[in-house]
């Protein structure tokens, strides 16, 4: 397209066109618009909101000159009304971006932006994190190297003032394999089970949203996790999530744990989840919810205990205990929708379960 995002701005609506000069002539280039947002960050890094709430006319100009100058990067990357964006200038920009360290600056000024300007923030990270440079995304390459970032991104869970604009950017990092790997091997993932279970219902979900992410989109690197975590991970997920007081947590997390378990890379974790008695009591309490839809999950996982070969002594125990129990939940287990995979699965269930003795 021939259109140019930065329309030329002349006249008395020139000082619309961002600091550096009341009368500029020509829009900035991209590098230009790196340079000058690195600029603004690092004054701002290095002069602090005075203390008292004091106002500083300095800083304060500096602020809306980073303001503008991230909107302006914005329109870069997604175009406006006016015009779509170009590709040559996305490329320019994002390889100034990352080369000039933006990404660090940015995050660690967040807090003092205004909620708009935050947003905008996270829009242009998104992008940035998609954006690919000689077919290289150079985002994933940036992060490998500067791991301590997703430090900050995880622990802004723990600042309820901008935790939503962290952990957005946190997703957006963790689509690369190398930062989702780095935080499933750090000690942060001990803390989602506490996040989760935040009082502010937005937060709580925001908090599960990111540690399913973590757990399910790159699916080698999560089973590695599952392999070498197991031990931890699962009684955590099975008392601190799957027997929470509240429903939400309940439901959200038998669905996650169905997904884990029935994920083809995760077999050897599966097997062992499902020769635990302690796991297998978890899941028939789960069966005697009142909610329908923790019921219907919970059956899609407790089918793999009785579907297993090699189900160790204490495992048919429990289950010949409650046999008729069991039969009569079947018998009585229906949806409003005819379910045939359901009704299926209900009379191998059965079938496994006539069959069982010690």
């Amino acid at each position: 397209m021939t259109g140019c995002l930065w329309p030329c701005v002349s006249g008395t609506n020139a000082k619309t066109a961002g600091s550096g000069g009341l009368f500029r002539s020509k829009p900035r280039s991209p590098t230009e618009l790196v340079r000058h947002m690195g600029e603004l960050l690092r004054f701002l890094s290095e002069h602090p909101e005075p203390c008292g709430g004091k106002l500083d006319s300095k800083r304060e100009q500096k602020m809306e000159d980073l303001s503008r100058a991230i909107r302006e990067t914005k329109f870069t990357l997604y175009g406006n009304g006016d015009a779509e964006p170009i590709a040559e200038a996305c490329t320019q920009l994002t390889k100034e971006f990352f080369k000039e360290n933006i990404l660090r600056l940015i995050i660690v000024n967040l807090p003092h932006m205004d909620l708009e300007t935050q947003k905008d923030v996270t829009q242009v990270i998104a992008n940035l994190q998609r954006q690919k440079v000689d077919s290289r995304i150079i985002a994933s390459d940036y992060l490998e190297v500067n791991q301590d970032l997703l430090d900050i991104l995880v622990c802004g869970y723990d600042n309820t003032d901008i935790a939503i604009h962290y952990s957005s950017m946190l997703r957006d990092c963790i689509r690369h394999q190398v930062a989702a790997r780095y935080v499933l091997s750090s000690q942060h993932m001990r803390k989602f089970f506490d996040y989760i279970q935040f009082p502010d219902f937005n937060l709580a979900s925001d908090a599960f949203k990111t540690f399913k992410e973590l757990l399910t989109r790159h699916k080698s690197t999560a089973a590695e996790f599952f392999n070498n975590n197991y031990d931890w991970f699962f009684p955590e997920f099975n008392s601190k999530l799957l027997q929470s007081s509240n429903y939400i947590i309940r439901r959200q997390s038998i669905q996650l744990l169905g997904d884990i378990l029935l994920e083809r890379l995760n077999s050897s974790v599966m097997v062992r989840y499902v020769s635990s008695k302690e796991n297998l009591i978890v899941l028939m309490n789960l069966l005697r919810e009142q909610s329908k839809a923790i019921q219907i999950e919970a059956f899609r996982v407790f089918k793999l205990f009785t579907a297993n070969q090699n189900k160790p002594r204490e495992i048919v125990s429990v289950l010949l205990t409650n046999k008729s129990k069991i039969l009569r939940f079947l018998k009585d287990f229906t949806i409003e929708k005819e379910d045939r995979l359901l009704e299926s699965d209900k009379e191998q269930v059965s079938m496994d379960i006539l069959a069982m003795e010690l």
